[in-house]
């Protein structure tokens, strides 16, 4: 291997935000090691922005304020052991990014369109301080709601529900879009599209919420969802049922929205989070409750069917002793509806865990983290939401980092028509610090290394940049991630 150049190591040395060294050590060169396989498993966390249910923590922060919490959230989800955060993005036909088609969230500034001030792109930030420590950043859209419940910033000229009123529609305390108006779904795409565009994600999101949920009247009848309009003009000529019609809709969304991250950032993941229980007569013997098939018009067993998707998080958010729908039962069933083989990581409901006297144990998922361990090996799960978590609600967050003893890298995805990952090389930059490096000098995203220490093996997972070679190793096995997650070329290196 060629030593590295002065201008090349200084090259890389600015894009990683490292200080030229005053004289150039040699890196060192490889030598043959044997260390274990990476740990595998997806290890993540919802950040919920709307009504500031993770972050910021209310709205008006000051800019410095609300990026201390980021960093603060960033670097207490890689030391509780997550390798991912979910970050909601879109919550309303708003962006907590500059956008040019949507304005900016009230979660923010508390005035929706108001941007930051001093002024910050959010998600450029969540994404380089995850990045910096090995975490993947997916970005979280809700497609059709167009405003929450708890929202109380007037609409700002801009939204959609003034620029296109047609599409939106009142139901229940929320507005929503109408998922029978193509041009709807189409403006959706194309926000989609702007964000893969511009931003290095890892993945895109989306959760439960289609058509939704269904709201009742004063005397308890289900009120319908108000598309007579879309319906008659787009719906009829389908010849399909009406419930059918709906579900073509969001069917159209989905496929949409995968060829999409295909064509804009093949690397890229694309995640739904469902509710819970797959259609009724695809379910487990026992299982009973919500259809989404029926009132959502999400028929979930189809995408996966397809392989529309990259992996689901079904919310299972259901103590595994309740009987009608238990955890276990549910996540084999979503496991026998996956011919295509995606990844299946159950959504799991750690904000259950509260001041509440109904408040879940922490050890109900500590155990549901277990026994998808049990059914599923090298899987993963989910949690909603970080804010469990930041608050270290009963001990929750101590109880995880017996749950998570060691690193481990997300599971492998690859379909995914993403590059290999680069052998690397180690440039010294003196005798304690090094960094790792891709054959043409660039630093890769992410990478994997273990440190032989008294003749053990002890991984972690990092981010591009200067590290320190600890005292105690006298080794180090280390590789490259993939977009994929498929591990590059080992290289060793003695101290």
């Amino acid at each position: 291997m060629p030593p590295i150049s002065r201008r090349r190591w200084l090259g890389a040395a600015g894009a990683l935000g490292l200080s030229a060294c005053t004289t150039l050590p040699q890196p060192a060169g490889p030598v043959t090691l044997e260390a274990p396989a990476i740990p595998r498993e997806f290890r993540a966390a919802w950040v919920a922005t709307v009504a500031n249910i993770d972050w910021p923590s209310r709205k008006g922060l000051s800019t410095a304020e609300q990026q201390d919490e980021v960093r603060a959230t960033v670097a207490l989800a890689a030391s509780l052991g997550l390798n991912a955060l979910i970050l909601q993005v879109r919550t309303s036909a708003d962006a907590l990014y500059p956008s040019a088609l949507e304005p900016w969230s009230e979660y923010l500034t508390g005035t929706q369109g108001q941007a930051p001030d001093p002024a910050y792109d959010p998600l450029a930030l969540w994404i380089a301080e995850a990045h910096a420590r090995g975490l993947e950043l997916h970005a979280w859209f809700n497609p059709y709601r167009a405003r929450q419940s708890a929202a109380q910033s007037p609409l700002h000229a801009s939204h959609l529900s003034q620029t296109r009123p047609a599409w939106v529609k009142p139901y229940g305390k929320q507005l929503w879009i109408d998922p029978g108006e193509p041009e709807a779904a189409a403006h959706t795409l194309a926000v989609m599209r702007d964000v893969l565009s511009r931003y290095a994600l890892d993945g895109l999101h989306i959760d439960d919420y289609f058509y939704p949920y269904p709201e009742k009247d004063a005397a308890g009848n289900e009120v319908d969802f108000p598309d007579e309009a879309s319906w008659q003009r787009f719906g009829l000529a389908t010849g399909l049922n009406r419930a059918d019609w709906r579900r073509q809709n969001v069917d159209r969304l989905v496929e949409a929205m995968f060829r999409l991250t295909r064509e804009v950032r093949p690397g890229t993941q694309l995640g739904i989070s469902p509710f819970g229980l797959m259609r009724p007569d695809a379910r487990p013997p026992g299982i009973a409750g919500f259809s989404q098939f029926d009132k959502l018009y999400a028929d979930v067993e189809r995408w996966l069917r397809e392989g529309w998707l990259d992996y689901l998080v079904p919310q299972l958010y259901w103590p595994r002793a309740q009987t009608a729908q238990a955890f276990g039962p549910l996540l084999q069933g979503w496991l026998a509806l996956n011919p295509q083989g995606r990844h299946v990581w159950p959504g799991l409901f750690t904000s259950r865990i509260n001041a509440e006297p109904t408040s879940w144990q922490p050890e109900e998922i500590v155990g549901q983290i277990d026994l998808t361990r049990q059914l599923h090996p090298a899987s993963g799960h989910v949690h909603f939401s970080m804010a469990a978590l930041t608050q270290n609600r009963r001990g929750i967050a101590d109880l995880l980092r017996f749950s998570y003893p060691a690193p481990a890298v997300p599971p492998a995805t690859p379909w995914l028509p993403a590059p290999s990952a680069p052998a690397l090389r180690l440039a010294w930059v003196d005798r304690q610090h090094a960094a790792l490096l891709a054959d043409d000098g660039s630093p890769p995203p992410r990478v994997w290394r273990w440190w032989r220490v008294r003749g053990q093996w002890r991984g972690e997972l990092a981010g591009p940049g200067l590290f320190a070679w600890p005292a105690d190793a006298d080794a180090l096995v280390a590789s490259a991630i993939g977009r994929n997650g498929l591990e590059g070329p080992r290289q060793g290196w003695l101290k």
